[in-house]
C-alpha cells in the first residue's frame, strides 16, 4: 500500500539513489534548457541530488515565500479536488518514489515527479499566482464537470507540459518536461511543434496522458497566463451558453 503521509526514516538506500540518479541526470540535463525560474526555485527550496527532499522542511520554505503547503496523498487526486486545493494554496503530492528498474518512465507520477518537477516553483510568486487562480475558477465551478475538463486541459498544456520564451530561446517549466529525460530531449528537439500560446487552440487541443507529447505552447511569461485567466473565463461562459 502507497503511504499517504510521509515517513522519512522509511526510505530505503534504494529510495536514495533513485532519486540522487534521477536528480543528477535532469539537472545535467535542463541546466541550459529548463527557465532561469526553476533554477532559481531550486536553489530557493534547497533540493540536493544527496538528500530526498522532507515534506515538513520543504512547507517551511513554501511558508515563508508565497504562503503554499504540500499535502500527501498516495497516488493521483481527483480533479475536483485537486483544483479545490489549489484554489487554497495547497499542492497534492506523492511522497512515494519509483523502484530503479523504472528511472525512464512510470504509469503514474510519482514522488520524482510531484516533488521536483512541481514544487520548487511553488517559490515563485507570479507562478503561484496563476496555479491558485486557477484553482478558484474550479471552486466557483464545481459543480460543471465540462469547466472542470477545461480547467484540466488548461492545466495540463501550462503547468505540465509548458515552454516560455526567455532572452530569445525556448526554454522548459512544465513540470511533465522537467521531470522526464524523454520529454525534455523531445520538447525542445525538432521532432515536436511549438505554438505560440492561444487559448483557443489550448481549450480545442487534446491531449493523452500516456505518450510523450506531440504539441507544446510556449509563453512569453508566468504574468501573461494570470492575465489571460479573464478571456479564459469568458470562453468557458460562451461554450456553456452554446450547450443550452
Amino acid at each position: 500500500m502507497r503511504p499517504d503521509v510521509q515517513i522519512y526514516d522509511n526510505y530505503t538506500a534504494e529510495d536514495f539513489l533513485v532519486w540522487e540518479t534521477l536528480m543528477n541526470r535532469q539537472m545535467g540535463i535542463l541546466h541550459n534548457t529548463v527557465s532561469k525560474s526553476f533554477l532559481q526555485a531550486i536553489d530557493v527550496i534547497g533540493f540536493k541530488p544527496s538528500e530526498i527532499p522532507d515534506f515538513k522542511k520543504v512547507n517551511t520554505v513554501l511558508a515563508q515565500n508565497t504562503g503554499w503547503e504540500i499535502l500527501t496523498v498516495p497516488g493521483l487526486c481527483p480533479p475536483k479536488e485537486f483544483f479545490q486545493l489549489l484554489g487554497n494554496k495547497k499542492f497534492t503530492s506523492t511522497c512515494w518514489l519509483r523502484n530503479l528498474n523504472q528511472l525512464d518512465y512510470i504509469e503514474e507520477p510519482d514522488m520524482f515527479h510531484d516533488v521536483f518537477g512541481h514544487q520548487p516553483l511553488l517559490t515563485n510568486e507570479d507562478y503561484c499566482n496563476f496555479f491558485q487562480q486557477l484553482g478558484a475558477l474550479a471552486v466557483k465551478h464545481a459543480g460543471n464537470q465540462a469547466i472542470i475538463d477545461q480547467i484540466e486541459r488548461l492545466y495540463w498544456f501550462t503547468i505540465e507540459f509548458g515552454l516560455i520564451q526567455e532572452e530569445g530561446k525556448l526554454k522548459i517549466y512544465g513540470a511533465g518536461i522537467i521531470s522526464s529525460k524523454g520529454e525534455t530531449l523531445h520538447a525542445l528537439g525538432n521532432e515536436s511543434v511549438k505554438t505560440p500560446f492561444d487559448l483557443e487552440r489550448v481549450l480545442n487541443h487534446q491531449f493523452r496522458n500516456d505518450v510523450i507529447q506531440n504539441e507544446y505552447f510556449v509563453i512569453d511569461s508566468f504574468s501573461q497566463l494570470v492575465n489571460a485567466l479573464p478571456q479564459f473565463e469568458n470562453l468557458l461562459a460562451e461554450r456553456a451558453e452554446a450547450t443550452v
